[in-house]
């Protein structure tokens, strides 16, 4: 019988952590782009830059991130192939808002005990969500920190590259006083505000995850699990389609929040609830914990996962893209000048009934 190393002893296990390389090899090269030289295992990944070439002034982009607590939801449930969409959705759709189509990714996953099986598990759902975004899985990093983390417990990161023409940046300089906002659908809660959910519905409220909840037709736990959309190439293709002026990703902070970075001073957008309703999840995390509508809205997302502010001209183009796409798709408010004032979003009215 051999004797464990040191480091072993210490509780780093390098074998582990070679056999969880094998099993996300396949899973990293199904995200290849014909710019990536080499394999996985070296030091750095390799992009060919020489593919910018064609670009009169390409500017890159860079984004970074994480999940946040909905980690938690995994390793409590012990399903970890979906986490990776969330953390891709994070990152590539902050990128993509600006123009920007993201080119690769490394990511880092921190775990207190390297299981090769979940390990590859996590890393399938990053490829599976890098092939949907168009961009390679570059490289990235699992580190073992026995001590730090309780052997199940992992927490993971990541970033993005990306590039966009200068001339075709989006942003407030675009954005106009007459402009149009239309929503883009969530699939859900997306990978923000886990922190208030877990503590009404876990903490406070008592709901276990394998409780069937009838307005989701599902357990809560496979509600909360639900993977983040990725609008990534759905963007560019809207993009490509039609005029863009500025779109913002709907994450932590909520709808107002995000949607006033992307706006001009001297500009103030009016949304209107009666135009779409929230999925039940967001009428249920509110009404369990008897949360005021500014405090909901100023943490979740309530359904719109984009918004889009491009010129009335330009709408009916881009609801047939997207919803061509399936994305559903609707007029969410507009914008009007505002003289002399600093940028601002409202939100008016009341969400239909359930």
């Amino acid at each position: 019988m051999s004797t464990p190393s040191a480091y072993a002893a210490a509780g780093v296990d390098i074998e582990a952590g070679d056999r969880a390389v094998e099993l996300m090899k396949k899973h990293v090269a199904a995200t290849r782009r014909p710019e990536v030289l080499g394999g996985l295992g070296g030091f750095a990944g390799f992009f060919d830059a020489s593919a910018l070439a064609g670009y009169d002034h390409p500017v890159l982009a860079t984004s970074t991130d994480g999940v946040g607590t909905k980690v938690a939801i995994a390793q409590a449930m012990d399903v970890h192939d979906t986490i990776g969409w969330d953390l891709i959705g994070m990152l590539v759709d902050d990128l993509v808002v600006t123009g920007a189509e993201p080119l690769f990714v490394t990511d880092y996953i921190a775990c207190g005990r390297v299981v090769p099986e979940r390990i590859a598990a996590i890393v399938s759902g990053i490829a599976a969500a890098c092939t949907a975004a168009g961009a390679a899985l570059l490289g990235g990093e699992t580190a073992e920190h026995p001590g730090l983390l309780e052997p199940d417990e992992y927490d993971i990161a990541g970033a993005t590259t990306g590039v966009v023409e200068r001339a075709r940046i989006l942003g407030p300089d675009r954005v106009r006083a007459d402009d149009v906002v239309l929503g883009l659908a969530s699939s859900g809660l997306h990978s923000n505000g886990y922190s208030l959910v877990r503590k009404v519905l876990l903490a406070d409220a008592g709901w276990a995850l394998e409780r069937h909840v009838d307005d989701f037709s599902r357990t809560l736990g496979e509600e909360l699990l639900t993977p983040t959309r990725v609008y990534a190439r759905d963007i560019l293709a809207l993009i490509d389609a039609c005029e863009v002026h500025a779109i913002s990703h709907i994450t932590g902070g909520g709808l107002a929040n995000n949607l006033v970075r992307v706006l001009p001073a001297g500009v103030a957008v009016s949304l209107d609830r009666g135009s779409w309703s929230p999925a039940p999840v967001f009428r249920i995390v509110q009404q369990v914990g008897q949360i005021e509508q500014r405090d909901i809205e100023a943490t979740l997302n309530m359904g719109v996962g984009m918004a889009v502010v491009l010129p009335a001209s330009s709408v009916n183009a881009a609801t047939a893209v997207l919803q061509a796409r399936g994305i559903h798709t609707w007029a969410l408010g507009a914008a009007r000048a505002a003289s002399g004032e600093a940028a601002s979003v409202t939100l008016t009215g009341t969400h239909p009934a359930a």
